[in-house]
């Protein structure tokens, strides 16, 4: 008997379990670990959005099925969040659907659009379900870089041209997840003409659209012309409103992509508990000071951990946008590798990163760090690294 399952034989070991279970056991033997390793928000949703989910859970008739591609109501909100912030104009009944969380969207969407053997364009390194969800549905990567230079450009135009069968799909994330790199609207509109001439669809996840700093809004591909023909974008509301573990987000784009997804999902799953998804509208029609406080929350940490890590020997770029630093191993450690250090910075140090090795061959030399304590714990954080680099003759004025 066989007991290597096909997709279980074309998944590999998820490299950042193992730092977790180091995470989990040195908390288990009384350590107080930083965990700066998941981007999982420290903060509670907006009160008003809280409320909405008790009143409506306090309701005889809402706890039933509910619909898979999101009550009407929730659909129109999230329209109406692209009319306000990208100008965009989008049919809540054909062009929006509900999802639980972007990631589960774009496994969906994987699943309803790939066969086996098709090639699929993504970036390395990239969140694991930019690539996975479409080596679970029996697709072929091929990868790209993530950074948006010329070289980007090249790798897309030598893919087509000796990848066979050609690409179908191109994964497209910024800010990304974990570079915490950003386009701007030029981009997209290259990326678009490219994609019709070269008869590729485009999907785009933008789960960090609202977590931007220093005054540069992120674009959204939907505000090209002519990008419904052949996009989907995915949004989450786990950043912006702090409602991670909620699991709510969206698709919306191209009407034959999106009539796909929802056949799919139709299959897989009634859809999210009624009284979240009318809590998540309470959020989307709802005061947006949340938004703004939670953007600003971020871009403080950002500045504490850049300058408390920099002063420790440790510099780590500034990242544009995101709740995540993508930062080089220090030069000295460099041949530790990105997955041992991790390990040394949790058991030296007592914090935990993500290894960047763990986002794909192309992030190694990086770890992610994401700002999910507060400004104290972020010092503190930087006083554990120093004590570690300076027990390695590593000290800041090497820095």
């Amino acid at each position: 008997m066989n007991d290597q399952f096909y997709r279980m034989k074309r998944l590999p070991p998820y490299v950042i379990a193992e730092v977790n279970s180091m995470r989990h056991a040195a908390r288990q033997a009384g350590q107080d670990i930083i965990d700066l390793g998941m981007g999982n928000p420290d903060q509670p949703p907006p009160q008003h959005v809280i409320d909405k989910l008790c009143e409506v859970a306090s309701k005889p008739d809402a706890h039933g099925y509910s619909q898979s591609k999101g009550i009407p109501g929730l659909r129109r909100a999230q329209a109406n969040y692209y009319a306000r912030r990208f100008g965009v104009d989008l049919d809540p009944e054909t062009e929006v659907v509900v999802t639980m969380g972007s990631k589960e969207g774009l496994a969906s969407l994987a699943n309803a659009i790939t066969a086996p053997g098709d090639v699929i364009l993504a970036p390395n390194p990239s969140y694991p379900i930019h690539t996975f969800g479409f080596i679970i549905a029996g697709a072929t990567i091929r990868s790209v870089p993530t950074t948006p230079d010329e070289r980007y450009w090249q790798s897309l135009e030598s893919a087509m041209n000796f990848t066979v069968p050609r690409p179908s799909v191109l994964v497209v994330s910024y800010p990304s997840n974990p570079t915490a790199e950003t386009v701007d609207l030029a981009f997209y509109e290259r990326l678009v003409a490219w994609a019709k001439e070269n008869k590729v669809w485009l999907l785009s996840d933008l789960a960090y659209s609202e977590l931007y700093y220093d005054g540069n809004p992120t674009p959204s591909i939907m505000q090209v012309k002519g990008a419904k023909d052949i996009a989907v974008e995915f949004t989450s509301m786990s950043k912006t409103y702090s409602m991670a573990g909620w699991r709510m987000g969206f698709a919306v784009g191209n009407k034959k992509l999106i009539a796909a997804m929802t056949r799919v999902k139709s299959y897989l799953d009634y859809g999210a508990f009624t009284p979240i998804q009318a809590a998540a509208c309470a959020a989307l029609n709802g005061p947006q000071d949340i938004v703004e406080k939670n953007r600003e929350l971020y871009r403080k940490r950002r500045d504490v951990m850049v300058e408390a890590f920099g002063r420790a020997g440790w510099d780590i770029p500034s990242p544009a946008a995101s709740m995540f630093a993508w930062a080089p191993l220090p030069p000295a450690l460099a041949s530790m590798g990105s997955l041992e250090f991790s390990k040394q910075l949790l058991t030296e140090a007592q914090v935990a990163v993500a290894p960047g090795v763990g986002y794909g061959e192309e992030g190694e030399g990086f770890v992610r760090i994401a700002m999910v304590e507060n400004e104290q714990r972020l010092r503190q954080a930087a006083r554990n690294v120093k004590r570690y680099l300076s027990s390695l003759g590593i000290n800041s004025s090497a820095a």
